[in-house]
């Protein structure tokens, strides 16, 4: 068992506004300290943790401030998905994701960490909100398409679900 600090910060890159900022302290389990990020351009999901083991190690949340690391992937706007992302931090895939919306096909794409790309969690993700994602890990490998906001509001409660279980 560790101790752990965890920050979950929800972000509209464009101004740096942060909608949400979740900081919390506990026990947890090796497994569930989790570092991970997925940034679709319009819209930054961030969950850092720091786990330790000795006495009140925990008493200092991490920072999830990142900088740019050189990947570039493509992200959606109201019009098209062939706008340019600057992934940040640990984000080294390029992301797909696509559902059916009211029998419409719909598409988000931009940046990932590892653990956004795992197979768990695209099992969690097809199992509760029906999306189908993919990750690559070559500039622009998420090929330009259409776009969709609902899309972006699904994987994010389901990351802060995911998050919390």
């Amino acid at each position: 068992m560790f101790l752990f600090a965890l920050v979950l910060g929800v972000f509209l890159p464009k101004g740096g506004r942060k909608i949400a900022d979740i900081k919390t302290k506990g026990c947890a389990m090796p497994e569930q300290c989790l570092n991970g990020s997925i940034n679709f351009g319009v819209a930054k999901v961030v969950q850092k943790s720091m786990c330790c083991t000795t006495e009140l190690c925990n008493t200092q949340p991490p920072d999830y401030n990142s900088i740019p690391n050189g990947k570039k992937c493509f992200s959606c706007d109201a019009q098209s998905c062939t706008t340019t992302l600057t992934c940040e931090g640990e984000e080294n895939y390029c992301i797909k994701g696509t559902t059916n919306v009211a029998g419409q096909s719909q598409t988000m794409k931009g940046c990932a960490s590892k653990i956004m790309c795992s197979d768990q969690l695209a099992s969690l993700v097809n199992q509760f909100i029906g999306a189908q994602f993919s990750c690559c890990q070559g500039d622009y490998c998420n090929s330009a398409s259409s776009a969709s906001p609902i899309l972006l509001l699904l994987l994010v409660l389901l990351f802060f679900w995911v998050s919390f279980c």
